[in-house]
Order: C-alpha cells, then structure tokens, then sequence
C-alpha cells in the first residue's frame, strides 16, 4: 500500500465552526490565506497527492472490489487480486448462498 500519508484536507475555518463541516470546498475569499497557500494554513488537494496507479480503485485492504450479484458471477472472481461486494438489490436468502460459495472458494466479502 501507499507509505506516504495524506494530509486532511479541510474547509477554511472548519476547525472552528460546528456548522461548517469537515468536507473541502475551495476557498474563494479575497484576503483568503488558504486560497494564497500560505504557510501552516492548511493544504490544498491538488495532482502532487494523487496515488500511484498502481493502487487507484482498490479498497484499502488492497484488493479490487467486484460488485456481485448473483452465484455466476462470483465463478469469475480470482481470490488474489479480488475481493467481492454484494449488491444492496441482493435479498437474504441469496446473500446467504454468495456467502456461503464465497467462503467455499475463499474469497474475501467486503461487506459481510
């Protein structure tokens, strides 16, 4: 996985207001310091943060997630690079069945 952590990037002045959030928006202030990028105000989310592409779209437990649906389609699923995700259209009684195939073929769940 990636080694280098990336830094939280937060609105301006998310830290001291409840109601702001903690989701980024660009900051558009005219006498903004985060929109100047001065120092020790935070970080903007730009190319130089991206991962490698070796690891983009894989869940963080490295593996790639394959949404499934039904009992053939994880027949198709290869167990090292792959980790499957039931569709949320899925009922219990065949939720059961893929869990029960998955775990014959040893194939990780993601969302169990």
């Amino acid at each position: 996985m990636n080694p280098r952590k990336k830094p939280k990037f937060l609105r301006s002045s998310a830290h001291a207001y409840k109601r702001i959030g903690m989701k980024w928006r660009k900051p558009r202030g005219v006498h903004s310091k985060l929109r100047r990028k001065e120092k020790g105000k935070g970080f903007h989310p730009n190319v130089g943060w991206g991962a490698p592409k070796s690891l983009r779209g894989l869940h963080p437990s490295g593996f790639e997630e394959i949404l499934v649906s039904n009992l053939k389609q994880l027949e198709k699923i290869n167990s090292q690079k792959q980790a499957v995700k039931i569709s949320h259209t899925v009922g219990n009684k065949k939720r059961l069945l893929i869990l029960k195939k998955a775990d014959e073929m040893k194939i990780r769940v993601l969302n169990k």
